[in-house]
């Protein structure tokens, strides 16, 4: 039986995404009265990826990557107000308050009560993913956080080792294809992967590329049955 499971924590327990999207979507609303905005998600995607390695993933970097691409797009002719909204949007993103999924609390409930060991590993911004953490009230009742900066399967199994877990006996459960089911596959484990509503551009994984052997939840209320399956 496993014995450990690694829960994502952005939009697998808490929501996140749909935070991102309704930012962006106000931020088309503000740069419509500079610019033709059809290519500005586009434009905002090849910001942000080429930010990742200086800025890494978060709410910060986003809105530096939100700042930058106004910037370019209007050649520098955003006023300042305007940046400042900008900057606002991205504040109220990190200060959203967190919101548990539907079947969170109960799925969480029904892995502890099969004596399973919960471990969350999540990446992004080290201290809004520390308040992430404590607001959802899951600190008290997890063994260990692990807030990374990549996840790549050399990531996970420097996590696996600080804890003493063996990949064999280590279920990852994400909404992510790309971070939380292929690094884990790659080093042996077992993956769940619940959908969520959206899926940020970057972690888009094209059907080609995904692997079989792994398993699809449409709630986490549904992940202590699959993990059960051996």
């Amino acid at each position: 039986m496993t014995t450990w499971i690694g829960l994502d924590g952005d939009d697998t327990l808490w929501h996140s995404e749909r935070h991102f999207v309704d930012a962006q979507r106000l931020y088309n609303e503000l740069l419509s009265d500079y610019i033709d905005t059809s290519e500005l998600h586009d434009r905002l995607m090849r910001t942000e990826r080429r930010n990742l390695e200086i800025f890494g993933y978060g709410v910060k970097g986003f809105t530096l990557s939100l700042v930058e691409t106004a910037i370019e797009m209007t050649d520098g002719s955003i006023g300042g107000a305007d940046v400042q909204r900008i900057i606002d949007l991205g504040k109220e993103v990190l200060q959203h308050p967190v919101e548990l999924l539907d079947g969170v609390a109960e799925g969480i409930d029904g892995l502890l009560t099969a004596g399973h060991r919960l471990v969350i590993i999540t990446k992004g911004d080290l201290l809004h993913q520390e308040t992430k953490v404590a607001q959802s009230g899951l600190a008290d009742v997890v063994d260990g956080v692990e807030i990374v900066a990549e996840k790549d399967a050399q990531t996970y199994q420097n996590a696996l080792g600080r804890h003493g877990i063996d990949s064999a006996d280590f279920t990852m459960v994400g909404n992510s294809v790309r971070s939380d089911v292929l690094p884990v596959l790659e080093i042996g484990g077992r993956a769940i992967h619940i959908e969520y509503e959206y899926t940020w551009d970057h972690e888009v994984v094209s059907e080609h590329d995904r692997p079989e052997g792994y398993e699809v939840a449409t709630s986490f209320a549904d992940v202590p049955t699959l993990v059960s399956r051996e």
